[in-house]
């Protein structure tokens, strides 16, 4: 198996020096950067398999570099940051954040969560397109468009659409999900990310999300996909 390449964005040097040697460590090969520009230069030519990233940096608001980072490629990408209250966790996974950790951060949790975002990044359905009623999701291109119409949606969120609509009508309770698609559980994260998940993937994909035709809530079990 091939060695992943993370790249560390943080304007801290010392904190790019202990997350590098923390992911050495653990086997992956480390790039570090301290401004959103030097960052977003060096994708093209190096195409990491993960980005590792502060919010707030000198220059480019760290929110922008997530953005930029989306149209080069939906690269996976975590946050960890000094800015830690709700509003910042659903602004970042909003701008496409596959995960969001608030400084001080446990490094076990950091790296098992790299690891999740990886294999989640990395995972192959056996079938390459699924169809329902006017619904298509696209695995090998990861596109999902419903009457023909293109949905953008972040590497999560298509990942959280692909595990419900790969199964049509099955029941997944939220650790279950947690599970399959964060490569996670309670221990590290609460139940209440997938609610959160699953009511911004609604804004995206329903013509009415309080009234939701694809992604049912099955009250006290979980979420069904429904073809």
């Amino acid at each position: 198996m091939r060695t992943r390449h993370v790249v560390v964005l943080d304007d801290d040097p010392e904190m790019r020096r202990n997350l590098r040697t923390l992911l050495e460590e653990d086997g992956f090969r480390v790039t570090l950067a301290g401004e959103g520009e030097a960052l977003l230069a060096m994708v093209p030519k190096h195409h990491p398999d993960l980005v590792i990233l502060e919010l707030v940096l000198p220059g480019m608001p760290g929110l922008e570099v997530l953005r930029r980072l989306q149209e080069q490629g939906r690269i996976p990408a975590i946050v960890v940051s000094s800015k830690g209250s709700e509003i910042d966790r659903i602004v970042g996974l909003e701008m496409g954040a596959d995960d969001y950790l608030a400084k001080p951060f446990s490094h076990r949790e950091l790296l098992a969560r790299a690891h999740a975002v990886l294999r989640r990044s990395e995972h192959e359905c056996p079938c390459d397109v699924f169809e329902f009623d006017g619904f298509r999701l696209d695995m090998t291109c990861r596109d999902v468009a419903i009457d023909d119409e293109l949905i953008e949606l972040t590497s999560l969120e298509f990942d959280l659409l692909a595990c419900l609509a790969s199964s049509p009508r099955q029941v997944f309770s939220r650790e279950m999900l947690l599970d399959r698609v964060w490569g996670s559980s309670s221990e590290w994260q609460t139940a209440a990310t997938v609610s959160e998940h699953v009511h911004r993937l609604r804004r995206k994909i329903e013509r009415d999300p309080r009234n939701p035709r694809w992604i049912q809530t099955m009250r006290g079990a979980g979420y069904r996909f429904v073809p």
